[in-house]
């Protein structure tokens, strides 16, 4: 059976390509134009939601902060906006992914394929993991109890591994998602926030492991 995809996107233009493209790669898509139209469907039928942001009727963002009020179907952000802030935001609101407009349709298919290989992620605003505990509305982590002072790349960074918890999360993705673009953000800066990262985790930071040739993943312990 065909997976449903439901795109929520008022450009016509692209909205069109975008179905086509999906239809081509065997989804089964639902095109709305308009975010309040989004805000009363119900994302149960769905595999995998596509939201704009910028949408008459209601932001994508209120899209998103309902979806997530009692829903794990996973999310692809687009945006005309490169803007750091925006994907940090999309990503603290719950989204799986994050495209910057303009793109090519197969480059979206390929990263819902993707998305729908991979694991479902945490949802809540309080993600825990072994004794870690990561408040994304707060912005604040807790380590057995112990807050634990991190910049705002080494939480982000952080979250992102915990969302994933036991999953490979691919670098250039966290460059492109983690990381300032203003900034000029590398694979090698990454890196240097990571092994940061690992120190302010202390003896736990282990648990932050490279997976080689692919990026990172958050390999917390479970209870014991």
């Amino acid at each position: 059976m065909a997976k449903k995809v439901l795109l929520v996107e008022d450009d016509a233009s692209l909205g069109r390509q975008v179905v086509d493209r999906l239809r081509a790669a065997g989804f089964e898509p639902t095109w709305v134009r308009d975010g309040a139209e989004a805000l009363d469907i119900s994302p149960e039928p769905f595999s995998l939601l596509v939201l704009d942001l910028m949408l008459p009727g209601a932001h994508g963002f209120d899209v998103l902060k309902k979806l997530r009020g009692g829903s794990d179907v996973p999310v692809l952000v687009l945006s005309a906006r490169n803007d750091a802030r925006d994907k940090v935001r999309a990503l603290e609101l719950g989204a799986d992914d994050y495209v910057t407009k303009p793109f090519w349709p197969d480059e979206l298919v390929a990263r819902i394929q993707a998305r729908l290989r991979r694991p479902a992620l945490q949802r809540s605003h309080l993600l825990e993991a072994g004794d870690l505990a990561i408040d994304v509305q707060a912005r604040r982590v807790h380590l057995g109890g112990e807050e634990v002072t991190l910049t705002r790349v080494e939480f982000d960074l952080l979250a992102a591994l915990a969302r994933r918890a036991g999953a490979a999360v691919p670098r250039a993705w966290l460059v492109e998602h983690v990381l300032d673009p203003d900034r000029e953000g590398t694979e090698r800066t990454l890196d240097v926030h990571v092994s940061r990262l690992r120190k302010k985790l202390g003896a736990s930071g282990r648990y932050v492991a490279t997976v080689w040739g692919v990026g990172y993943r958050l390999d917390w312990p479970g209870p014991p």
